[in-house]
């Protein structure tokens, strides 16, 4: 699994931006720095970064102010599960506790030893990741799921058109023109409507893989389609 990414650090202390971008830039990882809240949040809809490791006492905006906004604000939705290492000079549980609380997902206190760092790093990284596999897992069974209930639901419409042209095989008088036209009409009309839910399953097709990643299970239903496939059997009465 490849642990690396962006992160973006934010702390007013020079010292430890730099740190922090030396040795991470040599572990692969993409390094974006900040040295205030806003700064912070500015960064964020920027660069999009996979983790931010954050100080809590911050010029403008605290920490725990960002992680507030980010966690709650409606400008700030897409980045809503992005995870949060905050730093503090504080190691009051009762601190930690409100940052774990507010949306932090893990806490160091200064001053801080790197390897512990990177290994927090690491393993949110790795949670993360094995979390995304998994909702691509599910996604691409809700798409297969969406896919076997259409498939069943064409089957379905599909057998009364070819039932009634069969029975109507039966009824033709080859010697009168008036029962070869009557089936002829009925084979035009059946074709119609085949070709109506045939028109409709594609539609639902295209717009499963228009949809793609975004898809969540259930999204799409058994109504989606009938209101597709009558769409077409509008179509091919008029």
């Amino acid at each position: 699994m490849n642990l690396t990414g962006t992160i973006l650090i934010v702390d007013d202390d020079r010292i430890t931006l730099d740190f922090f971008d030396i040795v991470l830039s040599k572990l692969q990882f993409t390094v974006i720095k900040a040295t205030d809240g806003i700064e912070a949040l500015k960064k964020i809809k920027l660069y999009s970064p996979d983790l931010m490791l954050l100080d809590n006492k911050l010029p403008k905006l605290s920490g725990l102010d960002v992680t507030r906004r980010i966690r709650r604000s409606k400008n700030f939705k897409q980045y809503r599960n992005m995870p949060i290492i905050m730093f503090s000079a504080l190691d009051d549980p009762k601190d930690k506790v409100i940052g774990l609380e507010t949306g932090v997902d893990d806490y160091i206190t200064k001053p801080f030893n790197f390897s512990e760092v990177l290994a927090r790093i690491r393993t949110i990284l790795r949670h993360k990741e094995l979390s995304n596999q998994l909702l691509h897992r599910e996604r691409r069974l809700a798409i297969l799921e969406s896919l076997n209930t259409n498939l069943l639901t064409f089957t379905k419409h599909i057998k009364k058109p070819l039932s009634e042209l069969y029975n109507e095989t039966n009824k033709i008088d080859c010697k009168n023109q008036n029962s070869i036209k009557k089936f002829l009409k009925k084979f035009e009309d059946n074709y119609k409507e085949v070709v109506a839910l045939l028109n409709g399953i594609e539609d639902e097709i295209i717009e499963l893989e228009r949809k793609g990643g975004n898809l969540k299970k259930g999204e799409l239903s058994l109504e989606d389609l009938e209101k597709k496939i009558n769409k077409h059997l509008k179509s091919a009465k008029e």
